[in-house]
């Protein structure tokens, strides 16, 4: 979740927790002192209001997966800013000490307490939307970690396939000088056969000359 929401929460819910203190306090004033303490609330609840619209703002950024939620909780937040709006008017149009008791025993008493239920379903939300955010979290870090393995991983191949094919071109040119050597040995061997020949007709027509010298030695 973001950052600056969480910030805007944690003002609003500090200013909400505030200002339901001083609206039970003020509905024990009478006179002057409550009209001050009213319009110190009231300059709360514009404060209240101002960080609801900048979080109205805000969430509408967020992802998909988180702007539901967050909206959701936005709601409940609204809720609670227009209960308080509501206890301002009954504090401001109440004037008599028994216009005082029954806001007390009644009113004041429902407001305190939905109040007090409807914080404590906005902190269990704020408990599940951080846990959330923790989930996300160690997603992001999981997929970074995959992210960095595969890179590292592609790069072992990147190495391996420049190592095959600079041994495919070293097999390629052993291949080359291979040819050529079979070739040199094959001329090779073609001129020892030739050589052979031509020296077993020189010895043939040697031994020929050396009978016909002896054949006229012995019969002439």
């Amino acid at each position: 979740m973001s950052q600056v929401f969480e910030g805007y929460e944690r003002q609003y819910c500090e200013i909400s927790a505030n200002l339901t203190r001083k609206c039970a306090s003020a509905g024990l004033l009478n006179g002057e002192q409550k009209k001050q303490k009213v319009s110190e609330i009231k300059g709360g609840l514009d404060e209240a209001e101002s960080l609801i619209r900048k979080m109205d703002l805000e969430a509408r950024t967020l992802q998909p997966n988180v702007k539901a939620v967050v909206l959701t909780k936005l709601r409940e937040y609204k809720n609670d800013l227009n209960n308080l709006k509501t206890e301002i008017k009954r504090l401001s149009s109440t004037d008599s000490q028994a216009a005082r008791d029954a806001l007390l025993e009644s009113g004041m008493a429902d407001a305190l307490m939905a109040s007090s239920d409807q914080r404590g379903r906005l902190l269990m939300s704020t408990e599940r939307l951080n846990q959330s955010s923790d989930r996300v979290r160690q997603s992001r870090m999981t997929m970074q970690e995959t992210e960095a393995i595969g890179v590292s991983v592609l790069e072992d191949l990147h190495q391996q396939r420049q190592a095959l094919l600079h041994a495919h071109n070293t097999l390629h040119g052993v291949d080359e000088n291979v040819g050529r050597s079979k070739k040199i040995l094959t001329g090779m061997s073609r001129r020892m056969n030739r050589n052979k020949w031509i020296i077993g007709s020189i010895i043939a027509v040697l031994v020929l000359a050396v009978l016909l010298i002896l054949y006229f030695k012995l019969f002439h």
